[in-house]
C-alpha cells in the first residue's frame, strides 16, 4: 500500500473539543437570540443544482469561480451551497403555501473556493435569519437590534455600517454613468475603502467610465449623510434610495441604537441580489479587520424564483461563526473551561462508579469515570489537565462505609458524602 501524506484540505480544520465547545458555544447563544425574535429553524441541503445557484449571475461572476462543482451518477451538475440565502428562496420558492411572513434562521456549513485568510476559510459555518413578506425598514430597524442584542451576548463590540443599493445605483446615474455600467461599478465601489484613489480610478476606467464621472461619484462617496440628505435630484431611484436611508436612520434612533451604526456610502455588497438596505457589522476593537456579519435587503430573488405575479420582498442577515470564533478562542473564560464537572475515580469499584455516575448525570452533571486503572496520581494530573473541578474517589472501604471521597481540585481540599445523597452533594 502506498503512503499519503495526512493532511487537511487547504481552508479546512480539524476543532479540538475545547475549540469546537467555543463554535458550540457561539451557534447556541446565536439560536437563543434567534428564537427570542421569533425566528424558527430550517434546514436545507448543502448539495444543489449548479444551475440554481449560477441563475443570479453571469459565468464571470466572482461567486461562481468560487462555487465547488461536483457530479453524481447520473451525471448531472451539481454544487455545493456557497450560502443560504440561495436555499432559502428555493424553499419558498417550492413550498409556497408557506404562511407570510416567515421569518427562518438556519445554522449550517457553506463551502468557498476563495483566498483563504484569518476568519476565513472554504468550509465554514454561517448562521443567518431572513425573513419573507415584510416591506420597509421597520423590520430592518429590527435586525439592526438582533445584531446588537447578539453580539452582546457574546461579549463583542461592534459597528454596524450601513447603506442602500438604490442610492448607490442612484448617485452612479447622478454621475452620468450609463445604466449599462451599473453593476460594475458597484463592484468597484465595494472596494473603495480597500483601494487608493488612483487605484479605483485604474478599476473604472478599464470598464469604460471616463474621469469626469468618476470624480462626480467620488465626490459623493465622500458625503456624510446630512449632507446627502441635502441633493436635490429628479433621480427617482436616488431618492427613493435617500428616503429608505432616512427612515431606516430615524427607527434606529427611536431604538436608542444610533451608537452602533455607521452610515458608509461605499457600502455595497458584492452580491447583485440586494435591492435595498445592506449591512455588515465589523468588530469595535480591530482585533479582525474584515467583515464578522452582514446582509441586507433582496426583494427580487423569491419574487423571480416563484413568477407568479406576486411580490415577496425579503431581507435577511449572517453572522460568521468561523470569524467570530477567532475573536473569541483566546479569551481567559474559555481557556479553564472545564468540559467536564466530575470525574470519578474507582479503587475495584468499576460497576459501583458507573451507577454513581448514571445519578449524577440525570442531576445534570457532565460527567466521566475513569477506566484506564491508572494510578491515582496519573488519574488526578488528567484532571487536573482537563481542569474538571471535582474528582470522586469510591474505595472498598469507602463502599463499605456507603461513602464517597470528593476533592475540590481548585481548592485542594477533600471531604465525604453519604451515597444515599449522591445527587444533591453539592448541598
Amino acid at each position: 500500500m502506498s503512503k499519503i501524506e495526512l493532511r487537511n484540505v487547504k481552508g479546512t480544520t480539524d476543532y479540538s473539543p475545547k475549540e469546537q465547545y467555543i463554535r458550540n458555544y457561539i451557534s447556541d447563544t446565536l439560536k437563543n437570540v434567534f428564537e427570542k425574535y421569533g425566528y424558527k429553524p430550517l434546514q436545507t441541503p448543502l448539495l444543489c443544482y449548479y444551475d440554481l445557484l449560477a441563475l443570479k449571475y453571469d459565468e464571470e461572476n466572482d461567486i461562481l469561480k468560487e462555487v465547488y462543482k461536483v457530479k453524481d451518477q447520473g451525471n448531472r451538475n451539481l454544487a455545493l451551497r456557497y450560502d443560504l440565502t440561495v436555499p432559502f428562496a428555493k424553499y419558498i420558492a417550492i413550498n409556497q403555501n408557506t404562511k407570510l411572513p416567515f421569518k427562518r434562521y438556519e445554522i449550517g456549513e457553506v463551502f468557498r473556493n476563495g483566498p483563504v485568510k484569518l476568519g476565513r476559510d472554504r468550509e465554514f459555518i454561517q448562521c443567518d435569519v431572513d425573513v419573507v413578506g415584510i416591506e420597509g425598514q421597520l423590520i430592518e430597524a429590527e435586525f439592526v437590534a438582533l445584531y446588537v442584542e447578539a453580539y452582546k451576548k457574546l461579549g463583542i463590540d461592534v459597528i454596524i455600517k450601513y447603506n442602500n443599493r438604490k442610492f448607490l445605483s442612484g448617485i452612479i446615474i447622478e454621475a452620468g454613468i450609463p445604466n449599462e455600467f451599473i453593476t460594475d461599478t458597484i463592484t468597484i465601489i465595494d472596494k473603495f475603502e480597500k483601494l487608493t484613489k488612483q487605484e479605483l480610478e485604474q478599476e473604472f476606467l478599464k470598464i469604460g467610465v471616463n474621469k469626469d464621472q468618476i470624480e462626480k461619484l467620488y465626490s459623493f462617496l465622500q458625503m456624510n449623510s446630512e449632507e446627502l440628505i441635502n441633493i436635490k435630484s429628479e433621480n427617482e431611484i436616488l431618492n427613493q434610495g435617500i428616503k429608505e436611508l432616512e427612515t431606516l436612520k430615524g427607527y434606529i434612533a427611536k431604538l436608542d441604537l444610533l451608537q452602533y451604526v455607521q452610515f458608509s456610502p461605499s457600502l455595497a455588497r458584492g452580491q447583485e441580489y440586494y435591492t435595498g438596505t445592506v449591512f455588515e457589522v465589523y468588530d469595535a476593537k480591530g482585533e479582525i479587520k474584515s467583515s464578522i456579519g452582514g446582509g441586507g435587503r433582496y426583494d427580487k430573488m423569491i419574487t423571480d424564483f416563484i413568477d407568479d405575479g406576486k411580490q415577496y420582498p425579503a431581507v435577511g442577515i449572517s453572522f460568521g461563526l468561523n470569524v467570530i470564533y477567532e475573536i473569541l478562542k483566546d479569551r481567559e473564560e474559555f481557556a479553564e473551561k472545564a468540559l467536564t464537572d466530575i470525574f470519578i475515580i474507582p479503587m475495584g469499584t468499576e460497576i459501583e462508579c458507573l451507577k454513581i455516575a448514571e445519578i449524577l448525570r440525570k442531576a445534570n452533571y457532565k460527567v466521566e469515570v475513569e477506566m484506564k486503572q491508572r494510578k491515582m496520581k496519573k488519574s488526578l494530573e488528567y484532571a487536573n489537565e482537563e481542569n474538571i473541578p471535582y474528582v470522586f474517589i469510591l474505595g472498598e472501604d469507602e463502599l463499605k462505609q456507603n461513602i464517597i471521597s470528593i476533592k475540590n481540585m481548585k481548592e485542594k481540599t477533600q471531604t465525604t458524602i453519604s451515597l444515599d445523597k449522591i445527587a444533591d452533594w453539592k448541598n
